[in-house]
């Protein structure tokens, strides 16, 4: 068995997207920053609305600057809130759909090779795990 550098070092690159998203979730965008990511919409896991999806059957190129709401990073994904002429959706993107990452404001960028494996993405809260008082709540 040989060591798979690629995959470890796109890894570690999904990291750094992630942990930039964590960071803006947590305090917002610094200065003049914003991200332009690509991801492939046919990809497990992505969820965003059919009319979306039909106009951008492959891939999708969205913003993060001035309007976008309700940040959250999961493990293995991001979702986020954003308009589409007028219309809020709720976009889940995996880390492993992204194709590239960039912040123009610092001329940095990251170009992602397709990943095979699809992580499923899931909320934090193993909702299984979870005790509804009503039942013991007096009426």
């Amino acid at each position: 068995m040989k060591l798979d550098y690629e995959q470890l070092v796109q890894e570690s690159l999904r990291s750094v997207v992630r942990s930039a998203l964590m960071e803006v979730a947590e305090n917002g965008l610094p200065g003049d920053h914003h991200f332009f990511i690509t991801f492939q919409t046919d990809y497990p896991g992505v969820d965003l609305p059919g009319y979306l999806l039909a106009q951008y059957p492959e891939e999708i190129t969205i913003v993060l600057q001035y309007q976008f709401w309700d940040l959250e990073i999961l493990q293995e994904c991001f979702l986020v809130t954003l308009s589409f002429n007028d219309v809020y959706e709720r976009l889940t993107i995996p880390f492993h759909s992204i194709i590239t990452f960039a912040d123009p404001s610092v001329k940095f960028g990251l170009e992602f090779k397709p990943s095979p494996k699809a992580p499923i993405c899931e909320s934090d809260l193993d909702t299984s795990k979870v005790i509804m008082l009503d039942a013991f709540r007096k009426k």
